[in-house]
């Protein structure tokens, strides 16, 4: 929740990081800080520089990196969590996964000064028939709505054409709501974790919609050539330098009729 994760882990009796988890992970120690309460059962805590100490029902637990962690007696050890919880079960490779997508960004142009201009209830209004219209069409165009920025959307398609057509969609519903976009779209990998999103990508398809004109939609090379569509056509823009990142992004504009 919030880039934030929890968990809620119930250590069997008989369990031991060195002897369970350290030949997946490979290191002497579990380097992972654990933060979190005890429900019940009970574990025990070796740090790499010889302090032990129990872990009873009740206690809030805050062990440090570098440490061995076993169950105590014939009770499961459970826990909640709230920090290390990614970390340490990254290299089991339980919580996260890395999928190959096509982004779409939008941004609303001007989306302050329409607001003060509308007045407070109005542009409340017109923002709820843009984000329904916007979802609407991502979801005609089997997407998925990521996130709703406020003046923007953020959605993930699994198809790079789909993703383009859509985009152009959306341009025209913002177009009959008198509303204008910036808008980019854009593939690459991200690191999906329940429903949050992770990834350079986003970081380079937000980059791209600030370097959109108002009432474009810029797209990068490669999802250029994933769509391959025909119907399609585009505007060469060159190679960009987006701000913050090392390789530049071969982008183009997709022509309207």
């Amino acid at each position: 929740m919030g880039g934030a994760a929890m968990a809620r882990d119930a250590h069997k009796p008989g369990w031991r990081w060195s002897e369970d988890v350290r030949p997946e992970v490979g290191t002497e120690w579990c380097e992972t800080r654990h933060v979190g309460y005890t429900l019940s059962g009970r574990g025990h805590i070796v740090l790499a520089d010889g302090a032990e100490f129990d872990i009873e029902p009740g206690d809030l637990i805050d062990v440090p990196p570098g440490h061995d962690a076993w169950v105590l007696g014939d009770e499961p050890w459970v826990t909640i969590t709230w920090m290390g919880v990614t970390t340490w079960l990254s290299n089991l490779q339980t919580l996260k996964e890395r999928v190959l997508v096509t982004l779409v960004f939008t941004d609303i142009v001007d989306s302050t000064l329409v607001a003060a201009s509308k007045g407070d209830r109005a542009w409340a209004e017109l923002l709820s028939s843009h984000d329904i219209r916007m979802a609407d069409e991502v979801d005609r165009h089997r997407g998925s709505v990521a996130k709703l920025t406020g003046d923007g959307m953020v959605a993930i398609f699994d198809g790079a054409g789909r993703a383009i057509r859509c985009a152009i969609a959306c341009q025209r519903a913002a177009a009959e709501l008198g509303l204008q976009l910036r808008m980019a779209v854009h593939t690459g990998e991200i690191e999906a974790s329940g429903d949050e999103f992770h990834g350079i990508a986003l970081h380079e398809t937000a980059r791209m919609v600030g370097l959109a004109e108002p009432g474009e939609i810029v797209v990068s090379d490669m999802t250029r050539q994933l769509a391959r569509d025909p119907h399609l056509r585009f505007l060469d823009r060159g190679s960009a330098q987006l701000k913050g990142l090392e390789i530049p992004l071969h982008l183009h504009s997709i022509v309207v009729d």
